[in-house]
């Protein structure tokens, strides 16, 4: 079990390293040292997507939870004990999942009404 999560970490850091990589050999070495500055974007717009970026994250770490309880449930043959810990595991990532979604609910709502009422200012 502690094998699969870190394999599944491990999997998702090794996405997002790719991911990067073929960024930077698009852009090029040199052109990225040239844009080294301050940007100019708006720094409410960078948060929320730090923010949805976060929440991305910890949601496919709570579907990798309720995916290993159901596996855990499905390879336990009948023993009570290793169902009832998948129960539990499930459980725990259900309720992750509905915390995670209602986080990125009010983030959502909360950065949303910020930029709109000082666009409009």
């Amino acid at each position: 079990m502690k094998n699969l999560l870190s394999l599944g970490i491990m999997s998702l850091v090794g996405v997002l390293f790719v991911g990067l990589r073929a960024h930077a050999l698009d852009v090029g070495i040199n052109e990225i040292s040239e844009q080294i500055q301050l940007g100019s974007e708006d720094p409410r717009r960078i948060v929320a997507r730090i923010i949805n970026t976060l929440m991305l994250f910890l949601g496919i770490i709570a579907v990798v939870i309720i995916l290993l309880g159901g596996f855990k449930w499905m390879t336990a043959a009948g023993n009570e004990d290793k169902v009832g810990e998948a129960k539990k595991l499930m459980g725990a990532g259900v309720i992750g999942l509905v915390i995670i979604l209602a986080s990125w609910g009010i983030a959502s709502f909360v950065l949303n009404s910020l930029i709109n009422a000082t666009n409009n200012a």
